[in-house]
C-alpha cells in the first residue's frame, strides 16, 4: 500500500486543526497537525511534507512569515487560511509566495479541489495539454479554444490570459502577476487594460446561462473555476 501524500496543517484553533485532519484522512492524505508557526516550520524541516495549509493568524508568527520563511527553501504549494475581510493580508502572503488561499468558513470538497488544484502545478505535477472547463475544451499546446465542438476565436493577448488562468486554475492570480504573466513587469499596474481584456474573454468563452468561468476576487485577482 502505497504511502499517503503528507500535508501540513497549521492552526491555533482546536476545531480548525481536528476539521483539516478529517478531511485531508477522509481525501486520501496524511494531515501533519502543528498549532504556531514555529511548530509547522520545525516540523516542515525534519520531515518536508507534500504541501501545507497555513492559518493567516497564529499566535507566534503568522502565516505571511511562515510562508516566507517555507519558501527560502521549499517549493511545495502553500494555501493560506484567512478570514473574511483580511484582503490586504491575502495579497500579502499571495506576495510572500503563497500559492492560494481559502476563506473561512470553508467547504471541504472546495478546499481539497485547490490543494490538488496546487499540487498539480507543483515540480513533478501533471500538466494536461487539454483541458475541459464548464464545456469549454482548451488546448494548451494548440492555442485553440472550442464550446460543443465550435471553434471560439480568441486574440493572441486573450488567449495569452486564459491560459494563464487555467495553467494556475484553483489559484487566485493578483492582478500584478497576471499582468506580469501576459504583458511583462512594466504593466504591473495596468488594471485598466486587464479588466478590459477580462471582460472581452469572459464575454467569447462563459457559455449564455449565466455560468462564470472566471471568478472576480474584489481588489484582489481572478481564478478560473475548478
Amino acid at each position: 500500500m502505497s504511502e499517503r501524500p503528507r500535508v501540513l496543517a497549521c492552526d491555533d484553533e482546536p476545531q480548525i486543526l481536528r476539521a483539516l485532519k478529517v478531511i485531508l484522512r477522509d481525501a486520501g492524505y496524511e494531515a501533519v497537525p502543528a498549532e504556531s508557526g514555529e511548530e509547522a516550520l520545525d516540523l516542515a524541516s525534519v520531515k518536508p511534507p507534500a504541501a501545507a495549509i497555513v492559518d493567516l493568524m497564529l499566535p507566534d508568527i503568522d502565516g505571511i512569515e511562515v510562508t516566507k520563511r517555507l519558501r527560502e527553501w521549499s517549493e511545495m504549494p502553500i494555501i493560506v487560511l484567512s478570514a473574511v475581510g483580511e484582503e490586504e493580508a491575502k495579497v500579502r502572503a499571495l506576495a510572500a509566495g503563497a500559492d492560494d488561499y481559502v476563506t473561512k468558513p470553508f467547504g471541504p470538497p472546495e478546499l481539497i479541489a485547490r490543494l490538488q488544484a496546487a499540487l498539480r502545478r507543483a515540480p513533478g505535477g501533471e500538466e494536461e495539454p487539454t483541458v475541459e472547463i464548464g464545456g469549454l475544451s482548451i488546448d494548451l499546446a494548440a492555442r485553440s479554444v472550442a464550446r460543443g465542438g465550435e471553434e471560439i476565436h480568441l486574440t493572441p493577448t486573450e488567449f495569452q490570459v486564459l491560459r494563464a488562468l487555467v495553467r494556475n486554475r484553483g489559484r487566485l492570480m493578483t492582478h500584478r502577476a497576471l499582468l506580469t504573466e501576459v504583458w511583462g513587469p512594466a504593466w504591473g499596474n495596468d488594471t485598466a487594460t486587464l479588466r478590459t481584456h477580462v471582460a472581452n474573454l469572459r464575454r467569447k468563452i462563459e457559455p449564455g446561462d449565466g455560468q462564470a468561468l472566471i471568478r472576480t476576487d474584489p481588489g484582489v485577482g481572478y481564478r478560473i473555476a475548478l
